[in-house]
């Protein structure tokens, strides 16, 4: 029973490990610089996904200028998987790029 929830655990983790979403804001891909993150926040959901629980907001920088990241991290699959999917949450950050 351990090897299987442990094969379990791991298969999760890496079927969920693509779960990337990059969402460019204004004029992101052309500005030149090294990528930094500027906010992050965690948003989390009850009945495997169906409900929002509160909204997170995340700062952006007043140029508009960002990149939203938003990801299933290996915290997130801990979550959903202790609370039988009930709870969920995925990751956010929002990334700028500064100035060498």
């Amino acid at each position: 029973m351990k090897k299987q929830l442990f094969l379990f655990t791991v298969l999760i983790t890496v079927l969920t490990s693509c779960m990337v979403t990059k969402t460019p804001v204004g004029s992101y891909l052309e500005t030149p610089g090294k990528e930094v993150t500027f906010d992050k926040g965690k948003q989390f959901w009850v009945f495997w996904g169906l409900i929002p629980v509160g909204r997170t907001h995340v700062n952006t920088p007043s140029n508009g200028n960002c990149q939203v990241v938003t990801k299933y991290k290996f915290s997130d699959v801990l979550i959903t998987g202790l609370t039988g999917g009930i709870v969920s949450s995925y990751s956010i950050k929002v990334e700028v790029k500064k100035e060498k």
